[in-house]
């Protein structure tokens, strides 16, 4: 399938977060973003089903009145390459995110991991719902960001639902529109490696900073100059 793009410049930015965390870790990027003089919403997804974190995503683009960057950070990723076929969409961006074809899910992704890449430590599930250990969340998630932020962030999780692990992508967007991605190239959740080859398939446009898996809140200068990038796109 050709990739298709809206001519027209985005000024709407849809920022989609991942699991463990909410939307208020994109405030460092919002702040950026709003003062270039674009139009930024920030989902909220529950994060109990691929297909309920697509629902609120989709009900936010189409509350834009134009062409939309959609922007998701690790599962928000997976999130971004379901919803992201919508017509109003003019490109995809990936946030050390994971960018699955058709069929694939984060468990699926996950399920090999070489064996020399680091285990993130996701406690067993409770309830259905996972969350990593405290003690741990700082050096696996967020080891370049303050130690206060960091402890914030380990004590606010977000119950991440064992079933939108396992939410499978029915129509990859980047297939069809055009995608950027970050490489996080310090990240102890997502492998950069497996960053780099979601990157290749899909065919992105590819930039890579050092950064933990939390790039978005620790670098969110070089989060926000990609997705800049994707909305001057021609």
């Amino acid at each position: 399938m050709s990739k298709i793009s809206i001519a027209t410049k985005a000024k709407n930015i849809v920022l989609v977060h991942g699991g463990f965390v909410d939307g208020s870790g994109w405030q460092g990027v919002y702040n950026i973003l709003k003062k270039d003089g674009y139009t930024v919403t920030v989902v909220q997804n529950p994060t109990t089903s691929l297909a309920d974190d697509v629902a609120v995503t989709r009900r936010a683009i189409d509350q834009q009145d134009g062409p939309v960057v959609l922007v998701g950070h690790s599962y928000g990723g997976v999130v971004v390459t379901e919803a992201g076929t919508d017509e109003k969409v003019k490109a995809v961006v990936y946030i050390a995110a994971f960018a699955p074809d058709k069929g694939e899910s984060v468990s699926s992704l996950i399920a090999n991991p070489p064996a020399s890449a680091p285990v993130p430590p996701i406690l067993p599930p409770v309830d259905g719902f996972l969350f990593l250990d405290k003690t741990k969340f700082a050096a696996s998630f967020a080891a370049d960001v303050g130690a206060q932020t960091a402890a914030f962030m380990a004590d606010s999780q977000v119950p991440w639902g064992v079933e939108a692990l396992s939410g499978a992508v029915t129509d990859p967007a980047w297939k069809s529109k055009p995608s950027y991605y970050l490489v996080a190239s310090d990240d102890h959740m997502i492998p950069p490696p497996a960053q780099h080859k979601m990157a290749q398939r899909a065919g992105s446009t590819v930039v890579e900073t050092a950064g933990s898996h939390a790039v978005y809140v620790s670098k969110p200068e070089a989060v926000a100059a990609l997705i800049e990038q994707a909305a001057a796109a021609e």
